[in-house]
């Protein structure tokens, strides 16, 4: 009996390996689906500025949540920055758990986007975990594609956020949620060993299954490298 349990065990284990590669570009081919979507309302969108000025994005599509005005539990994402070829580095896989969402009502799921606006920001993001709030706190971004930088807050913000559900899409602040690469989902996605780092300096070449996404953020990313 023991003996069947260890090989079952083995098994799993073996088929979880085998669907990680599977998982991982999922991960990223919905996280180009949150920005496509997100961008296709041009009236209710990301300001032009903000996706000019980001050094970073991180999108997280379906962070798990639960109650009314939500803490925030658990979510898969990727991140990517400013420098690789096409402007935009490979996306780095990353996980969010803990902290809450301001201006969420209702459980479920909820797609949030991330956007990096400086270099403290950024430097921040590469190391190997980080919890938004205190030093690093992420400010609610502004919507709507005609909304300018109408404060010193929102020009000197390290990070800029947003939400969207049950189709409601907004600028909310995330406080207490930590983020980290996902070594192992790296790993499947490009291959081999490829540190969050390596991938958000530009030096790792990004996947094919990536370049839509990449080519994405850079359409709707004009200033100049």
């Amino acid at each position: 009996m023991t003996y069947r349990l260890v090989v079952l065990t083995l098994a799993a284990l073996a088929a979880a390996r085998g669907d990680q590669p599977r998982e991982a570009t999922q991960r990223v081919q919905a996280a180009s689906e949150v920005l496509q979507e997100i961008m296709a309302a041009p009236d209710k969108g990301i300001p032009d500025w903000v996706l000019e000025r980001a050094h970073c994005a991180v999108i997280v599509p379906g962070m798990k949540q639960g109650g009314f005005v939500v803490g925030a539990r658990y979510g898969k994402g990727v991140a990517l920055c400013r420098g690789g070829r096409g402007g935009w580095t490979g996306p780095s896989t990353v996980r969010t758990e803990g902290g809450s969402v301001g201006l969420q009502i209702g459980g479920g799921e909820v797609d949030v986007v991330l956007f990096v606006m400086n270099e403290k920001g950024k430097d921040k993001l590469l190391k190997s975990k980080f919890t938004l709030g205190g030093e690093l706190a992420a400010m609610a971004g502004p919507v709507g594609r005609a909304a300018s930088a109408e404060t010193d807050a929102l020009m000197h913000a390290k990070i800029l956020s947003y939400s969207r559900s049950r189709g409601v899409f907004a600028g909310a602040v995330i406080e207490g949620a930590t983020l980290r690469p996902d070594d192992d989902d790296n790993r499947a996605l490009y291959g081999k060993k490829a540190t969050h780092q390596q991938i958000l300096d530009g030096r790792i070449e990004p996947p094919q299954s990536a370049q839509s996404l990449i080519s994405m953020r850079g359409r709707y990313s004009r200033r100049e490298q």
